[in-house]
């Protein structure tokens, strides 16, 4: 099994780059990190790698802070030959068990640029905070997710894969196309699921791969949580958190007795921990894109396949035929911004939705997508143009005409008219196109304008 990972192509282009700096990549546990790697260092004559939760491995970086005595040591245990002539790649994985060899990064950097050096860490935000002299400037950053849609079709269906990179993708491939998100959405993107399900097409077995990949993120509360009590809060909110299915409150958080404080904190250290992310609401219609964080955030997990699993979702997800009117639309919304996060190289890149709370009227748009000096909106849902009242009230505030609507039906650009009579532009698109939407949204605003007749 052999998932094309488009983060390959992005560390292709580190490794041609002129002004190439370490790299660490950036990724919640179990999405791929060291695979990704290992695959990328048949590029290189000579490939190390080191895992620094061993001990003999972290001690490299222990005993000196001389670059050039660190290689030496462990080209020696490792009986390679450091030759300045050839390709060499060190790759440091697990590097957040030793702060002191993230601020000697930089060393690498100045002392030995010609060497290619990437770090990987999945508890990276916890070790920051421990390093003194934090190498700014001298790394670079890519994120790895879970794997997307693309990318599973790239083990499942190559040829589907060709046809959806398209724009507009052919109307043919509409129905194989939807029937293959499905699919998707009860598999997951976790690699090691897909992985299992490319060669056995077995669920059942995936979804006992599941259940032991949640609960060793949840044993991983230990690395978490700063005192006994915290751990015990964390376990909690690890528990409870799957079962929100709305925007939530610290203070109730699972009809429990914990301060909002409490539950607070423990939401932000699974949140550092990539586990589960808060995403907060924005209440303006133009750029800069700023969360409301006293506004109550939506709950966002690493991948909607282990949330199906961990809500037993999956029997029930066989044969649907709109994922938009399942589990009261949680679970499209949590795998359209799945992709849409799939897409970003951003560390800190989070998903936004639009909120609008007055007294004579609520509103609530799914998603936005910021777009150069425009900000879209994207409601997720099937239904008439008259049903789209959230997205009208953003509409008619917006200083531009486009919207996107996301659901089971095909992809069309249609001219509406918000109740107080603004005409817009609607783009209807699939939902398996979560991937895409940046693509489409270029291809929408550059081709369409509100006085020309539409296609």
């Amino acid at each position: 099994m052999n998932i094309k990972r488009t983060s390959l192509a992005k560390l292709e282009e580190w490794r041609t780059s002129s002004i190439r700096k370490p790299l660490i990549l950036r990724g919640a546990r179990q999405v791929g990190k060291t695979t990704l790697v290992r695959k990328f260092s048949v590029k290189f004559d000579i490939y190390v790698e080191l895992n620094l939760e061993t001990e003999t491995d972290k001690i490299f970086f222990e005993k000196t802070d001389n670059v050039n005595e660190i290689l030496n040591s462990i080209f020696l245990s490792k009986n390679k030959v450091f030759d300045k002539k050839l390709s060499i790649l060190l790759f440091i994985d697990e590097i957040q068990e030793s702060p002191k060899a993230i601020k000697l990064l930089r060393y690498f950097y100045e002392k030995v640029p010609e060497l290619y050096v990437i770090a990987a860490g999945s508890l990276l935000e916890f070790a920051l905070k421990d390093v003194e002299s934090f190498p700014v400037g001298r790394v670079q950053y890519m994120c790895l997710h879970p794997v997307n849609f693309i990318e599973f079709l790239s083990v499942i269906n190559p040829t589907a894969a060709s046809e959806i990179v398209k724009i507009p993708f052919n109307d043919y491939a509409h129905n194989i196309l939807t029937g293959l998100f499905h699919e998707y959405a009860i598999v997951g993107g976790m690699p090691e699921v897909v992985s299992h399900y490319s060669n056995t097409k077995n669920l059942s077995q995936c979804l006992m791969i599941y259940k032991t990949l949640w609960q060793s993120f949840k044993d991983d509360v230990e690395k978490y949580g700063v005192n006994k009590s915290m751990k015990d809060i964390i376990r909690f909110v690890i528990d409870v958190a799957p079962k929100e299915t709305d925007r939530i409150k610290f203070g109730n958080l699972g009809n429990s007795n914990y301060r909002s404080r409490e539950i607070g904190e423990a939401l932000r250290t699974l949140d550092k921990a990539k586990i589960i992310q808060l995403v907060y609401p924005v209440t303006e219609v133009i750029p800069p894109v700023i969360p409301d964080r006293k506004k109550m955030p939506r709950l966002q997990f690493l991948d909607c396949g282990m949330l199906c699993s961990i809500l037993s979702l999956q029997n029930e997800m066989i044969g649907i035929e709109d994922l938009s009117d399942f589990y009261r639309g949680k679970i499209i919304q949590q795998l359209i911004s799945q992709e849409i996060i799939s897409t970003q190289n951003d560390p800190h890149f989070r998903p936004h939705f639009w909120v609008r709370e007055k007294k004579e009227s609520n509103a609530e748009v799914d998603l936005i997508f910021h777009y150069k000096s425009l900000i879209i909106p994207i409601e997720i849902k099937s239904g008439k143009q008259g049903t789209l009242r959230s997205l009208h009230q953003f509409t008619e505030r917006a200083p531009h005409p486009y919207a996107i609507r996301m659901y089971a039906g095909k992809f069309s650009i249609e001219e509406g008219t918000t109740p107080s009579g603004k005409k817009y532009l609607l783009m209807n698109l699939p939902y398996f196109l979560g991937t895409q939407i940046a693509e489409y949204v270029e291809y929408f605003i550059t081709n369409y304008k509100i006085s020309e007749t539409l296609q």
